[in-house]
């Protein structure tokens, strides 16, 4: 294996701290910046869009540093499929999600039903369901609504609930998780 440098991190080294990261039992948290802690050198995200057909597996996080280029990548993808209207998530939706899919050990990708939404986009979706807010999280860039296939909705509930760092709705109706970063709350059936 060559160690190729990029940006002062050899590919080894990179290659070793997330392998590190992988085999670090799930903490404890016990407050919403906790699921930081002990995290590992890294922070990666995987998901998919049955919307657009558009997947992402990424390192976005190194070292107690954003990588901004991943984070822009991030920001497109969780984009308003509807509209292709672009808002910066919050990045720490982005957290919590990486870290609800570490405790679930699971190497599937998120599949993203929806990220950010523009106004037009969550009318829409309010005129068709009482279940959509007026004034959701998702139009701020803060929310995701996700779903994988090899875990229950209520694994995946629990697993977000545990990081004790935002909303988590469980719409096992509609097979999906809703994970925000808004204030501590859990709710669904």
């Amino acid at each position: 294996m060559t160690d190729t440098k990029s940006g002062g991190f050899t590919r080894r080294g990179l290659l070793a701290a997330f392998a590190a990261t992988t085999i670090t039992a799930a903490p404890t948290f016990a407050n919403a910046a906790g699921f930081l802690r002990g995290g590992g050198d890294i922070r990666r995200i995987k998901m998919y869009s049955g919307r657009t057909g558009e997947r992402i597996d990424m390192i976005y996080w190194i070292e107690g540093d954003y990588i901004g280029d991943a984070v822009k990548e991030v920001h497109h993808f969780m984009r308003d499929w509807r509209t292709d209207d672009v808002k910066s998530i919050d990045l720490r939706t982005i957290d919590i999600m990486a870290a609800a899919h570490n405790l679930l050990d699971v190497s599937e990708p998120y599949m993203l039903l929806s990220g950010y939404r523009s106004p037009q986009t969550n009318a829409m979706l309010r005129s068709k369901s009482s279940g959509v807010a007026r004034n959701s999280l998702h139009l701020k860039g803060q929310a995701a609504d996700l779903r994988l296939n090899s875990r229950s909705v209520n694994q995946m509930y629990r697993a977000a609930a545990a990081c004790k760092a935002g909303g988590v709705g469980r719409y096992s109706g509609s097979n999906f998780v809703h994970i925000d970063c808004g204030p501590v709350r859990t709710w669904g059936g």
